[in-house]
């Protein structure tokens, strides 16, 4: 029998991957030209030409011993070089090989590092709406996701609130910029703000409070909009970061973890992050993958494809009397619903074949996800069917 643990998570396992499969049902059911699937952050442009030209040049020209054997449970040292000086060019910052870890995509970068740095009952706090599966993130290693409540005028962090949710207990606070599922970008008055809080209250416990910063969309910005680069502002500051978005790579989890050298106890953090790749199952990042990426370290998908269709679905509902955030990054659409209960209208919305994932499953309910990184015909064609949605609930 599983254990009891699973029995739960099994039952409460992820909204947005069973909407995905029904939408797959309702494919075969109706035509896939006539669902309108929003279900599911999965890139829909390609990844740059140049990635596959890496893949084939590596696998045909490297000694497959060499490409295919172990290495340091942190990665290659020259592909961690590599991440460091790209970072260095772009931030400022002053990283190397020792500064970064590679991992198994963005969700095994959170993993290892809540393993690296908590204790059971140590609380991790999130700002609501949260990408659901932090919980169980948290979870996996006993400590105790802390929410705190969704600032629904503009969906930057309620920071009066964190002040008063800090405890003793209080290890690391998880940030989600460009966010998921708001597209917000957190601005940088806000991480100003953040640090100065932290600091103070580092001092009023005497403990080290970090910030774990997810990142896998900070590449999908639109227009001038900046991505504050969060170690710059505070310390203790761990980034996660992914080339499942900015590459269109979800199906090949590479990614890599940054540990700045200035963070309390940085040796400790990086030996044990460093084991915890191992003895968590991943041992290290894939060897091909981690040559790819630097190979292809300053490669870029073309995010013009994502703004067309941002712009089109968000003007859409708008003059249809649907109330939205506009996403200034990511590829969602945060849409609040006409009535409180977001799964009762997700359930409306499913009789005319458009597939949402309710707010609740981030912690914000009377919301709804709309992911737009569809094709700009499933945009187009889907507004007549919004259009006899919107009617159902007068708003037009």
């Amino acid at each position: 029998m599983i254990s009891n643990k699973m029995v739960d998570l099994v039952k409460g396992s992820s909204v947005i991957r069973a909407m995905f499969e029904e939408g797959k049902a309702l494919a075969k059911k109706y035509g896939a030209e006539n669902v309108y699937d929003f279900s599911l952050g999965n890139p829909n442009v390609a990844p740059p030409q140049a990635v596959e030209d890496a893949i084939v040049d590596i696998v045909r020209n490297e000694e497959p011993l060499k490409l295919h054997g172990y290495m340091s449970n942190a990665g290659y040292e020259d592909v961690r070089a590599t991440v460091a000086e790209s970072l260095n060019g772009r931030f400022g910052t002053s990283f190397n090989e020792n500064n970064i870890i590679m991992t198994v995509g963005a969700a095994s970068g959170l993993n290892v590092i809540f393993k690296t740095l908590l204790n059971p009952g140590d609380e991790v706090i999130t700002f609501s709406p949260y990408f659901g599966e932090y919980k169980n993130y948290v979870s996996n290693y006993d400590g105790v996701l802390v929410e705190i409540s969704p600032n629904t005028d503009d969906f930057q962090p309620g920071l009066s609130e964190l002040k008063e949710k800090i405890t003793a207990k209080t290890k690391c606070v998880l940030v989600n910029s460009p966010n998921n599922p708001t597209g917000v970008v957190y601005s940088e008055k806000t991480i100003k703000e953040l640090a100065e809080i932290l600091e103070d209250k580092q001092k009023e416990f005497g403990t080290s409070i970090y910030i774990v910063s997810d990142e896998p969309y900070r590449e999908l910005v639109y227009g001038d909009v900046e991505v504050p680069y969060i170690t710059k502002y505070y310390r203790n500051t761990i980034v996660g970061y992914s080339y499942s978005k900015s590459l269109s790579l979800p199906g090949e989890r590479i990614g890599y973890l940054v540990i700045p050298t200035e963070i309390d106890d940085y040796s400790d953090v990086f030996a044990a992050a460093s084991v915890a790749t191992r003895i968590l199952g991943y041992v290290n990042a894939p060897s091909l993958m981690q040559r790819v990426v630097a190979e292809c370290i300053n490669e870029k998908t073309d995010i013009s494809y994502y703004d067309r269709n941002r712009n089109e679905l968000y003007e859409g509902l708008k003059k249809l009397g649907f109330t939205c955030q506009k996403p200034e990054g990511a590829f969602y659409l945060f849409m609040k619903t006409p009535v409180p209960d977001d799964k009762e209208f997700v359930a409306a919305a499913k009789k005319y074949n458009i597939l949402v994932v309710p707010g609740s499953s981030f912690g914000c309910a009377g919301y709804v996800r709309i992911a737009y990184c569809v094709a700009y015909e499933t945009i187009v064609n889907s507004l007549p069917k919004f259009e006899e949605l919107a009617k159902e609930y007068k708003l037009i």
